[in-house]
């Protein structure tokens, strides 16, 4: 039997690329949405899947990029746009017969969200749920991706410090490497997992000055927590050019984060995939030649 078409968006960030790797290596016909056609492109294709060029707001491209899937990836980037590229995506799903969507929200997506990402990401949840589709909502919580991110990273390589406005809060920082088996998972066993919504989290659960410390055992030098003000960190995101809309998200994020919203442990990832999250020793070991310059 011919294993199901499935259909990855996002293709090259971090779950999707990985999502992509794991359902091929899977013996899986996947094809990828991308953006743009470029070298992250052409190694997808190298890998062995079939890539198409289109943008999620454009529902032709969409219903196009659907044509023959029966199952579905869904992410958008923390930009304007998610709700349009929601209804427009499962339209297009309907249409086109898809059985079941996974679909990556985050966390903080709730009705009384101040953040104008997590708000959209709570409200496309409900635009796929009155779609009818099978979908799975995943709500993770802050990635560990977020350590090798340009912003915060060139602080802890050029000053040996984590700059957040967290305070004393807490949360077990989850790798998309991890959600990717956990989507992979999902996509090949959709049915047990359908019109449920999972939190995302890594294995251990930490204050802002215990991940230093974890980053600090992989680099081999100490590492500070720096709980600096909301005022300073706006102006540091906007400083580095980061777009408003997500510097409205980031301010609004560290404001749930000392309220706890963040916070939790995994109770799905191992369960599912019989392999617990990696933790943030294990992260970092995986990326320390990032933190070299």
């Amino acid at each position: 039997m011919t294993s199901p078409t499935i259909l990855i968006t996002g293709a090259t960030g971090f779950t999707g690329r990985r999502t992509v790797e794991l359902l091929l290596e899977n013996k899986h016909t996947v094809r990828a949405l991308v953006r743009a056609d470029d070298r992250r492109a052409a190694q997808l294709r190298e890998l062995g899947a079939e890539v198409v060029v289109g943008d999620l707001l454009d529902l032709n491209t969409v219903r196009a990029a659907l044509e023959g899937i029966e199952r579905a990836y869904f992410v958008y980037p923390i930009a304007p746009g998610l709700i349009e590229a929601t209804a427009l995506f499962a339209l297009a799903a309907k249409e086109a017969g898809v059985a079941s969507v996974v679909n990556m929200s985050q966390i903080s997506a709730r009705r009384v969200a101040k953040s104008h990402a997590a708000l959209s990401h709570y409200t496309a949840e409900r635009v796929f749920d009155w779609s009818g589709l099978d979908v799975t909502h995943l709500r993770p919580t802050y990635f560990a991706q977020w350590l090798i991110y340009p912003h915060w990273r060139k602080h802890i390589v050029k000053h040996g410090e984590i700059r957040l406005p967290f305070g004393s809060g807490r949360h077990a920082p989850i790798a998309a490497e991890d959600q990717a088996r956990l989507i992979t998972a999902i996509l090949e066993n959709p049915q047990p997992h359908k019109g449920k919504t999972y939190p995302l989290h890594g294995p251990v659960q930490m204050n802002q000055q215990a991940i230093a410390d974890e980053v600090g055992k992989v680099l081999g030098q100490e590492i500070k927590y720096v709980a600096i003000t909301l005022d300073d960190y706006r102006q540091e995101l906007e400083k580095d050019g980061l777009p408003s809309f997500l510097i409205q998200h980031l301010l609004e994020v560290a404001k749930d984060y000392q309220n706890g919203v963040f916070e939790g442990e995994d109770s799905i990832i191992a369960q599912v995939t019989g392999q617990p999250p990696m933790t943030v020793q294990a992260f970092v070991t995986l990326y320390k030649g990032l933190f070299t310059s």
